[in-house]
């Protein structure tokens, strides 16, 4: 029992629908792509899932947040891989993998093979059993990290709405869970062992403002402490969880996020991996020409940062990732990609975005107080990060385009007065590269060599 395929992805997250799209729009025939996933649901946004799915008012529903509309494009319906000849293998788990024979072995003994795979099986959250913690799978401990996770929450906070939840961890999907559980009318507390929140980005000023605007919406944090055991009545729910200073804090629900895993499992002894994933090159293809890994499973060289072999666990990663994957698939000259590490959140009435890397000096600036501020990360003399709060579209672009450009900087005490003006000007001076052009060559040859400008890169941005 068996099926052939020119094309296979393994995998149903943001990946794969990205995937699917750049096939369809790269003329994959039909027949010829096949989507195996572990849901019964087609791909779908997974940010979602800790935004608007878990609101108690207007809660995101499929179908309103199938891939792609997370990059304001075509909404991939089920219908849609049906139209384009597209088989979905869903509710199935794959349980080995024969690169050498171009082979997947389904559980229900199914051979699914392939002449392209791309991997997009994404990572799996770590369970507080990894870390010893027994008595740790009550019903209402949970996790999220899919969409069966994220009903199991919704149901929980409607069923103990105005109770008390403890998340377990100070990181991004940790925050955004507790924004989530606040909204819910629940009493929340986050435990996690760091001197402060997000603390793998934040610096301790950008810490101070969430700590205190999450603590104006009743949340509570407990900081360098962590979950040492819970309390867990007759029927084997928690009724509280004890910490490793012997602080009891009662919960109704507990929420955990200490991390993710990439699921690698089924390569591990045929794929090259580094820094926990499988390592690619820059076209996503891996040490098996036949194979490419997209996502948060994929280990890819950032130009930006020298080639430096990095995993990116977000969303935009997983997006421009996938893309690219097909497009060096389908074409001969994709080229490497070219990634601007990115990243954003929601919460609340807030909104940050991030762009780069955060090392080196930080220069903060703007009004904390107002809650528009940001930050800038200098290396070596060139900018390498930007952070802002509470910006528009253009501000995002332009710090974006500094980060991008490396844009020079050694005076700190100026970019610390200068601040979101500093990204614009910046932003502004290509307008100036090509003024020139305007004397010699005419003022349509300068506008079509400025547009070209912004066309590419804008083409690797996207």
């Amino acid at each position: 029992m068996g099926r052939d395929f020119v094309y296979v992805i393994l995998g149903g997250g943001v990946a794969a629908g990205y995937a699917a799209l750049e096939f369809v729009r790269r003329g994959v025939g039909r027949g010829e792509l096949c989507i195996i996933s572990e849901e019964s649901v087609p791909p779908y946004e997974r940010p979602a899932l800790s935004k608007g799915y878990l609101l108690p008012e207007a809660p995101a529903r499929l179908p309103t947040f199938y891939t792609c509309l997370g990059a304001n494009d075509e909404q991939l319906s089920p219908a849609w891989y049906q139209e384009h000849g597209i088989d979905l293998v869903l509710g199935t788990r794959v349980k080995s993998a024969n690169v050498k024979l171009k082979q997947l072995i389904t559980t229900n003994g199914e051979i699914i093979t392939y002449k392209i795979l791309i991997i997009a099986t994404g990572a799996r959250a770590l369970k507080l059993e990894n870390f010893g913690i027994s008595e740790s799978d009550a019903e209402n401990v949970c996790y999220l990290r899919n969409l069966t996770d994220a009903n199991w929450l919704v149901d929980l906070m409607q069923n103990y709405r105005g109770g008390n939840a403890v998340v377990i961890g100070g990181g991004y999907i940790g925050m955004e869970c507790a924004a989530a559980l606040a909204t819910n009318r629940m009493a929340v507390a986050m435990v996690f062992p760091d001197a402060y929140c997000m603390s793998r980005l934040f610096t301790p000023k950008i810490a101070d403002f969430y700590e205190n605007y999450y603590k104006s919406k009743g949340v509570a944090f407990i900081k360098r402490n962590a979950l040492a055991s819970f309390d867990n009545d007759s029927e084997r729910m928690v009724e509280a969880v004890i910490l490793k200073d012997g602080t009891r804090r009662p919960a109704d629900i507990v929420v955990v996020s200490i991390g993710i895993r990439p699921n690698t499992d089924l390569f591990e002894d045929q794929l090259q991996l580094e820094k926990g994933g499988i390592k690619v090159n820059g076209r996503m293809q891996s040490s098996d020409p036949s194979v490419y890994a997209v996502g948060d499973v994929a280990a890819f060289p950032v130009k930006l940062f020298g080639n430096e072999i990095r995993r990116h666990e977000h969303v935009d990663a997983a997006r421009k990732t996938a893309k690219h994957a097909v497009a060096a698939i389908m074409t001969c000259n994709a080229g490497d990609l070219d990634y601007l590490p990115f990243i954003y959140s929601r919460v609340f009435a807030l909104s940050w975005q991030f762009y780069g890397d955060n090392v080196g000096r930080v220069v903060h600036y703007g009004d904390f107080a107002s809650g528009k501020f940001g930050a800038y990360w200098i290396d070596k003399g060139v900018v390498v990060g930007a952070f802002l709060e509470g910006g528009n579209r253009d501000d995002h672009e332009a710090i974006a385009k500094v980060v991008r450009s490396k844009a020079a900087m050694n005076d700190v005490a100026e970019l610390q007065r200068a601040g979101l003006e500093f990204a614009w000007r910046e932003s502004q001076l290509v307008v100036k590269k090509y003024l020139p052009y305007a004397a010699t060559a005419g003022v349509g040859v300068a506008l079509a060599l400025f547009i070209a400008y912004f066309a590419s890169w804008y083409g690797r941005s996207s």
